[in-house]
C-alpha cells in the first residue's frame, strides 16, 4: 500500500522554497514602504500645529501666511463664518491675505474661493456696497483663469452677483470693461465669458443704454470668426430679447437668428434653430408663417443629410414646434409634418440587427445610439403630437406609431412612453379603450424600468381604463379587459423576484386602488392571499408594511362577511398569534393600519384584546413596539361603552410596569404611561343620554341616598382640574348595592415619571407580597380629562397593584388566546367585574408625582 501523496498546499521547507518565501517577504516590504513614508514626520507635524490661543481671524492670517496649502484652502472654505462672525476684522485682516494667496493659488483653492463668494454673497452677510468694493475685483481678475472649470466657477459667481448689483456700478465695473474683452484681439475664452455676461445683464438696463452699448457688442460676438464663440452668443439671443422688448427682438435679433440658421457650423445651426423654437411665443403670426416656418422646413428636410446629434434635438423641440406653428400650417405642411415625426418614431429600426454588435464598426454603434436617443424624444413628444392631430383622429393617425414605441427593442424608449402613458390616457378620453392592449404589454415588460414608470401613474390610468373617461359611469369594472388581473398578478411576481424592491413596494402601493376598478371576488381570490402571503414571508421590511396596508384595504371593501371573518381570523392567529416574533411585529403594524383606515368599533371588536394580549409576550421588541401603539389603541375606545376594554388595558400597562424585566421597555412603558394619562377619551354621547335616562328613573330614596353620600365625602370647592363624573347605568336598587356604593372608590389615572417608584420601593412584587388586600390601586393608563370610570374595591380585593392578568376576557367575535406561560384567571377575579358603575368621586384630585408614588407604596404595604 503505497503512501498517499502530499497535499497540494502542504507547506514545503526545502531551501528553494524559502528563498522564494523570502522573495515574497520582501515585495510585502516593498508595498508597505509609501504607506510609512506618507506618514507625517514629526518636524511636518510641528510646522502643522498652530497655537490654540489664537483667535478665529488671527489662525486664519495665519494659516494664509505661513501653512500650507491645504490649511490654506481650508481657512478659504471657512470664510463665509468668518465674514457672519466678525464681517469688519475679516474684510480688514483675512480678505487681504486671501488676494495675496489667489495669485499663486492652485485649481482647488481658486474653486473653493469662487464657491465662498459666492455664499457670502448668497448669506447676505455684508451690503451690497461693501460686497462689490471688497469682492468685485477678485472675481473679475480670475475670470480668464487657464483652468476651464475654475473660470466657469469665477463666471457662476459673477453671474450671480450681476442680478444684485446697481446700474452704475454694473455700468462702470463690468459693462465698460466688456467693451474691450469682447474685441476680437481678445482671447477666444475672454470672449466667451463676454457672451454669457452680456446674455445676463442685457434686463438691467434701459432701452437706450441697450441700443447704444450692448446691441452692437451682440452683433460683433454674433459674427464672431470662432463658431464657439457665434455658438455661445446665439444661444444667448433669448435672455436679450427677453430684456429688450417685441420690436428690437424683430429688428435686431431675428436678422441675426436667421443669419446664424444657414451657418456653416452645424452646432451654430443648431443652436439658432433651438433659439428660434424657445422665442416662438415672441414673435407674431406674420413673422412665424414668412420667416420661421420656411427655416424650420429647410431645416427639417436637411436634418437627414446632416449630423445626427441635430436630429436629436430636432425630435427633443418637436412637440413645442408644432404647438407653436400650429395656427399657420396648411393641411399639406400638416401632414408633412405628421409624416416627418412618424419617420422619426422609426428611425433606425428598418436596419438589420441580427449581427453580433462585436462585430459592428464603432461608428455604427455610435449612429445607433443616436437614433434611440431620437426614438425616445419622438416617445417624449407624444402628447403633444396627439394635441397636434387631434385626439380624434389618434386611431388612424398615430395608433400604430404608438404601437411600434411601446414594442419598441430598446428599453429606454419604451421607459419614456410609460412615464408619458396617463397623459396620453387623459388626452384620449373615450377613446382609452384604444391603447387598453398596450397597458397588458407595458405591464408585462421584461425590464422592471419600464414598469417602475408605469406605475407612478397605474391608479389613474386604471380608472380612466375602467370608466371609459367618461366619469358618470357606474359599472366601473373593467370587464372589456380581461387580460388586466393575470398581467398585474405577473408584474408583482416579477417585482417580487428580483433586487429592485423599492419597486415592488411601490406596485404594492399601488395596488391599493383595485377595490375601485375590479370586484371583490376578484380581488379576494386573485390578490387579497398573495398581500397576506408577502406580509408573512417577505424579507424587506417596507415590502411587508405596503403589502400590509394594501390587505388592509382589500378588506375594507371586502363586504361578504364570511370573507371577512377568514381574513380576520388568518390576521389574528397566523400573525398575531405565530410563532414567529417577526410576524408578531407585523400584526402590530397591521394594527396600526386598521385603526388608521377602519372605524374604532371595529378595531376595538375584533383586534383590540389580540392587540393587548401581547403584553404577554416574550420578546421585549414586540412589548416595546406595542407600548408605541398604545396611545393609538387607547385612542379607539368610547367611554362608557368601552369600560371593560379599557380597564383590560389599564391591566395590562399596571402588569408592564410592574413585572418589566428590560430596562429599555421599561422606560418606554413608563413614557406611554404620561402620554395615556394626557389623553382626552371620546364620550358616547348617545350612550351618555341613556344611561342619564336610566340613572334618571331611579328610586327617590336611592337619590337622595347618593346625593347624602356626596355631600358628605365631596369637599365644598373643588378645584378646576377635577374632571366630569360621568353617570353610569344604574341597576335594581337593593341594599347589597348601596352597601357596594359605599365602598366603592375612585381609580385615576397620575402622571408617572422615571422617579415614579422610589428606590426604597423599587421592587413592588416583594413589597406587595406582603399584604394580602390593596388599599389604594392607581389607574396607570389614565382617562383623560373629560371622563373617569370607577372600578369597585371588590375588583382587585385578592389581588395586589403590580398583579395582571395574564390573559383576557373574550368579548370580540374573533378574541385572540394568549400564548403566555401564565394561567387563565377566573373573570370573577380578573379585574373586569361587571358590576354596575356608580359616579366616580375623586380621592386624590392634585396629587403631584412625588406624592402619588407614596400612595402607592403605601397601599402596597398595607
Amino acid at each position: 500500500m503505497h503512501p498517499p501523496p502530499p497535499a497540494a498546499d502542504a507547506m514545503d521547507f526545502s531551501q528553494n522554497s524559502l528563498f522564494g518565501y523570502m522573495e515574497d517577504l520582501q515585495e510585502l516590504t516593498i508595498i508597505e514602504r509609501p504607506v510609512r513614508r506618507s506618514l507625517k514626520t514629526p518636524e511636518e507635524i510641528e510646522r502643522l500645529t498652530v497655537d490654540e490661543d489664537l483667535s478665529d481671524i488671527e489662525r486664519a492670517v495665519y494659516l494664509l501666511s505661513a501653512g500650507q496649502d491645504i490649511q490654506g484652502t481650508s481657512v478659504i472654505a471657512n470664510l463665509p463664518f468668518l465674514v457672519r462672525q466678525n464681517p469688519a476684522e475679516t474684510l480688514r485682516r483675512v480678505l487681504p491675505k486671501v488676494r495675496e494667496v489667489l495669485h499663486v493659488a492652485g485649481v482647488e483653492m481658486q474653486s473653493t474661493a469662487a464657491v465662498s463668494f459666492r455664499t457670502i454673497l448668497q448669506e447676505e452677510s455684508v451690503s451690497i456696497h461693501t460686497y462689490a468694493h471688497s469682492f468685485l475685483q477678485v472675481i473679475l481678475l480670475h475670470l480668464e483663469h487657464r483652468d476651464a472649470g475654475v473660470s466657469n466657477a469665477w463666471l457662476e459667481t459673477l453671474l450671480s452677483v450681476i442680478e444684485v448689483l446697481p446700474k452704475e456700478t454694473l455700468k462702470h465695473e463690468i459693462l465698460n470693461p466688456l467693451v474691450s474683452k469682447a474685441q476680437l484681439s481678445q482671447t477666444v475664452q475672454s470672449r466667451l465669458v463676454s457672451c454669457k455676461i452680456l446674455g445676463k445683464m442685457t434686463n438691467k438696463f434701459d432701452a437706450h443704454t441697450i441700443k447704444r452699448e450692448i446691441l452692437p457688442l451682440v452683433k460683433s460676438l454674433c459674427q464672431d470668426v470662432e463658431y464657439e464663440v457665434r455658438s455661445c452668443m446665439c444661444r444667448q439671443l433669448e435672455n436679450i430679447a427677453q430684456g429688450i422688448g417685441t420690436e428690437l427682438t424683430k429688428s435686431v435679433v431675428l436678422p441675426e437668428l436667421i443669419e446664424l440658421s444657414r451657418d456653416e457650423g452645424s452646432s451654430v445651426r443648431l443652436a439658432a434653430f433651438e433659439t428660434l423654437v424657445n422665442l416662438l411665443d415672441v414673435f407674431d403670426t406674420d413673422d412665424r408663417s414668412q420667416t420661421i416656418l420656411p427655416l424650420v422646413k429647410s431645416f427639417c428636410e436637411k436634418s437627414f443629410k446632416a449630423d445626427e446629434s441635430i436630429l436629436i434635438s430636432l425630435s427633443f423641440h418637436l412637440g413645442k414646434l408644432c404647438h407653436g406653428l400650429y395656427g399657420i400650417f396648411t393641411p399639406d405642411q400638416h401632414l408633412r409634418f405628421l409624416e416627418f415625426y412618424k419617420k422619426l418614431c422609426t428611425l433606425g429600426l428598418q436596419q438589420e440587427n441580427g449581427h453580433n454588435e462585436n462585430q459592428i464598426p464603432p461608428q455604427i454603434l455610435e449612429q445607433e445610439k443616436k437614433y434611440i436617443s431620437v426614438r425616445k424624444n419622438c416617445a417624449y413628444n407624444f402628447p403633444a403630437m396627439i394635441v397636434f392631430v387631434d385626439p380624434k383622429n389618434f386611431h388612424m393617425e398615430l395608433y400604430s406609431t404608438f404601437f411600434c414605441l411601446c414594442h419598441d427593442p430598446e428599453v429606454p424608449v419604451r421607459y419614456t412612453i410609460a412615464i408619458c402613458f396617463y397623459e396620453v390616457s387623459k388626452l384620449l378620453n373615450s377613446g382609452v379603450y384604444l391603447i387598453h392592449k398596450e397597458l397588458i404589454t407595458l405591464l408585462q415588460d421584461e425590464s422592471l424600468e419600464v414598469l417602475d414608470a408605469l406605475i407612478d401613474h397605474l391608479p389613474e390610468i386604471l380608472e380612466l381604463m375602467s370608466t371609459g373617461g367618461e366619469s358618470s359611469v357606474q359599472e366601473n369594472k373593467l370587464s372589456s379587459l380581461p387580460d388586466l388581473i393575470p398581467a398585474l398578478t405577473a408584474a408583482e411576481q416579477r417585482a417580487a423576484a428580483s433586487l429592485k424592491w423599492r419597486t415592488h413596494e411601490k406596485l404594492l402601493q399601488k395596488y391599493a386602488c383595485l377595490p375601485h376598478i375590479i370586484s371583490s371576488d376578484q380581488i379576494y381570490y386573485r390578490f387579497l392571499q398573495r398581500m397576506f402571503t408577502i406580509v408573512m414571508t417577505n424579507n424587506v421590511l417596507p415590502v411587508q408594511k405596503a403589502a400590509s396596508r394594501t390587505l388592509c384595504i382589500f378588506l375594507r371593501y371586502n363586504r361578504k362577511q364570511e370573507q371577512r371573518h377568514e381574513v380576520i381570523q388568518k390576521l389574528i392567529e397566523q400573525l398575531g398569534q405565530g410563532k414567529s416574533y417577526w410576524n408578531r411585529l407585523r400584526f402590530l403594524d397591521t394594527c396600526e393600519f386598521i385603526i388608521e383606515i377602519f372605524s374604532k368599533s371595529f378595531f376595538c371588536k375584533y383586534f383590540f384584546l389580540p392587540t393587548i394580549e401581547l403584553t404577554h409576550d416574550p420578546v421585549a421588541n414586540v412589548r416595546m413596539k406595542l407600548c408605541y401603539l398604545l396611545p393609538k389603541v387607547k385612542s379607539t375606545l368610547k367611554i362608557p361603552a368601552d369600560k371593560h376594554l379599557l380597564q383590560q388595558l389599564e391591566m395590562c400597562v399596571r402588569k408592564l410596569l410592574c413585572q418589566e424585566k428590560d430596562k429599555d421597555v421599561l422606560a418606554i412603558v413608563k413614557r406611554t404611561v404620561l402620554e395615556l394619562d394626557r389623553m382626552e377619551m371620546s364620550m358616547d354621547a348617545e350612550q351618555l343620554e341613556k344611561e342619564k335616562q336610566q340613572s334618571d328613573g331611579r328610586p327617590m330614596s336611592e337619590k337622595s341616598f347618593e346625593k347624602k353620600r356626596r355631600d358628605t365625602k365631596t369637599p365644598t370647592t373643588l378645584p378646576k382640574s377635577i374632571p366630569i363624573s360621568v353617570p353610569g347605568p344604574s341597576g335594581t336598587s337593593t341594599p347589597s348595592t348601596s352597601k357596594e356604593i359605599k365602598k366603592s372608590k375612585l381609580i385615576r389615572s397620575q402622571s408617572f415619571n422615571n422617579q415614579a417608584f422610589h428606590a426604597k420601593y423599587g421592587n413592588l412584587d416583594k413589597c406587595a407580597n406582603k399584604s394580602s388586600t390593596v388599599g389604594y390601586t392607581p389607574s396607570v393608563s389614565g382617562l383623560g380629562k373629560t371622563s373617569v370610570v370607577s372600578l369597585t374595591d371588590d375588583s382587585f380585593r385578592t389581588r395586589n397593584a403590580c398583579s395582571a392578568p395574564t390573559t383576557f376576557t373574550p368579548t370580540a367575535s374573533l378574541p385572540g388566546t394568549s400564548r403566555g406561560t401564565g394561567n387563565s384567571v377566573d373573570p370573577k377575579s380578573s379585574g373586569s367585574k361587571e358590576t354596575p358603575p356608580r359616579k366616580a368621586t375623586l380621592l386624590f384630585p392634585s396629587l403631584s408625582v412625588s406624592r402619588l408614588t407614596v400612595h402607592v407604596a403605601h397601599s402596597i404595604l398595607l
